[in-house]
């Protein structure tokens, strides 16, 4: 497990708190998940992989953290509601979702590359993903008097992204209306619904092929971001936690950009 990236921290933001993540067996979703526990609450890990779900979920209780893992392909509808349910009964509540799966998994960046099996796998994980998690979170934050759902759209869904490709953008982009009208109709609830849109975050495969660029294509992409440097993971985080947290508590359906300024809405 990585190291507290903000060891300053000393907020207990989700204390008594319970947070579903999905994707939360590696990259951003575990660095979310950690960032959770050590400010008092408790994650359930949502993944595709059962052997990361697995890894995960021991090396947080290994840190003394309360964590459970489960196997879900968030395509599912019947596995989310499955899975959601039973966190709900071993934990008694539900405070947060995360619903962080998503990405370009790897499809083609370009139109002719692309596939019929490119893009339903792209739409199917992020957007639909993203409704079955709401769609199950909801009732039993409905019942409890209340939370709070993050979504993840991009960069490359608010504006045209060089790295990914049409079904990444557009799945990207209507995670934002999806999010909108999500935070319409639960609103009355006390449930609130925020998206976050992150830049281009240096995690495992994308790392390489930043450090394979020359050094004049690196420069070309830092000087595109008016902070001129790329982020920190926990950059990502931060964001994460204050719209799941308490302390946006009167924020709902808004995108919160984080892409050091590469990318300003209007």
């Amino acid at each position: 497990m990585s190291v507290n990236p903000n060891p300053g921290r000393t907020a207990q933001r989700f204390a008594a708190k319970v947070a579903v993540i999905t994707g939360g067996a590696g990259g951003l979703g575990l660095a979310i998940a950690e960032a959770i526990c050590i400010e008092g609450g408790t994650v359930a890990l949502f993944d595709a992989n059962p052997e990361a779900v697995q890894v995960a979920t021991r090396s947080l209780e290994k840190a003394g953290f309360a964590a459970f893992g489960e196997c879900v392909d968030v395509r599912d509808s019947h596995q989310v509601q499955s899975a959601m349910a039973r966190v709900a009964d071993h934990f008694g509540q539900i405070d947060s979702l995360i619903a962080a799966a998503g990405g370009s998994l790897g499809t083609p960046r370009d139109l002719e590359d692309i596939s019929p099996e490119d893009l339903d796998l792209v739409i199917d994980v992020n957007i639909k993903g993203t409704y079955h998690c709401g769609a199950a979170a909801v009732p039993f934050m409905r019942n409890q008097g209340g939370g709070s759902i993050v979504t993840f759209s991009s960069i490359g869904g608010r504006s045209t992204s060089p790295v990914t490709g049409i079904p990444y953008a557009a799945a990207k982009a209507g995670i934002l209306g999806l999010t909108r009208r999500l935070a319409r109709e639960v609103g009355p609830d006390n449930i609130r619904v925020n998206a976050i849109a992150p830049g281009l975050f240096l995690t495992g495969r994308l790392q390489g092929m930043f450090d394979a660029m020359t050094e004049k294509d690196r420069n070309e992409v830092l000087d595109s971001i008016p902070l001129h440097r790329m982020p920190e993971i926990h950059e990502c985080v931060e964001p994460v936690l204050f719209l799941a947290s308490d302390a946006s508590s009167y924020i709902t359906g808004v995108v919160l950009d984080v892409n050091g300024g590469r990318f300003m809405a209007g």
